[in-house]
């Protein structure tokens, strides 16, 4: 069984906040796991990766879009270069909770991702209600990439339980398994709660895998020995898809 850390759930967010990572450069990959391979690879692992910092929480993000959907539009035809904006919280927050409002980047691969930490309230004004943005270097870079697009709004609310690991020998190896995928996409606010409309089956797990460069060899083995190969799952496109089907409008201008 894996290492776990004993830090409070309330601890680890403020630990995660004095110290968090304002910009990343990683290769993600995904991969879905069904049945008996997440048990599996659990097990497989359970000896060199440990659960982090983090540890099991749940993930409460509003993604934004144009009113006509257009950067999930896009990103679903699978371009070489595809980008998206967030607002995350680490569990269901209250006004003053910390949160993250993140610009997330995708070019050949590569992923690229700046954010910057405000108290939720504040990121909530500014991102959803058209505040001023703060004074800051990343503020200003998603400030200026939602002035590119005319106008960005909340396309709805995601939540999923996640559970974190670094290798043992490597914590750059990061590694996260998501579980209870679901979707609202009315009133988008985090403060309302993390319920929402069920995403994926109940037995099926999103992983990633986030590298700097090369994946380790002991890692590759696995996968290849349990059948666990890379497939595209973007949580947010399957609450698109999933809206589209549902003939729902999918944005509350009044949130």
């Amino acid at each position: 069984m894996f290492r776990k850390e004993k830090r409070s759930v309330k601890k680890s967010v403020l630990y995660k906040m004095a110290q968090y990572q304002s910009v990343f450069k990683r290769y993600e990959l995904k991969y879905r796991l069904r049945g008996s391979q997440y048990a599996d690879f659990l097990e497989a692992v359970s000896a060199l990766m440990t659960s982090d910092c983090y540890g099991r929480t749940t993930i409460c993000n509003i993604y934004f879009d144009t009113p006509d959907f257009r950067l999930i539009r896009a990103s679903l035809e699978k371009p070489i270069y595809k980008e998206k904006l967030r607002l995350r919280t680490y569990g269901v927050p209250n006004e003053a909770s910390p949160s993250f409002a993140e610009l997330k980047k995708k070019y050949k691969g590569i992923v690229y991702k700046r954010r910057i930490s405000l108290p939720y309230r504040e990121a909530y004004g500014w991102l959803v209600n058209g505040g001023p943005p703060p004074e800051d270097q990343v503020a200003e870079e998603i400030q200026k990439f939602i002035e590119f697009y005319g106008r960005l709004i909340p396309a709805g609310a995601l939540f999923y339980d996640r559970t974190s690991y670094i290798g043992n020998e490597d914590p750059s190896l990061r590694l996260t398994i998501d579980e209870n995928v679901r979707w609202r996409a009315e009133n988008s606010s985090l403060t309302e709660g993390d319920h929402g409309k069920s995403l994926f089956g109940n037995s099926e797990y999103i992983m990633e895998i986030k590298i700097p460069d090369s994946m380790p060899l002991w890692l590759s083995h696995i996968l290849d020995k349990l059948k666990i190969y890379p497939e595209s799952c973007s949580k947010y496109g399957t609450a698109y898809i999933s809206m589209l089907k549902s003939n729902t409008k999918g944005v509350n201008l009044n949130v």
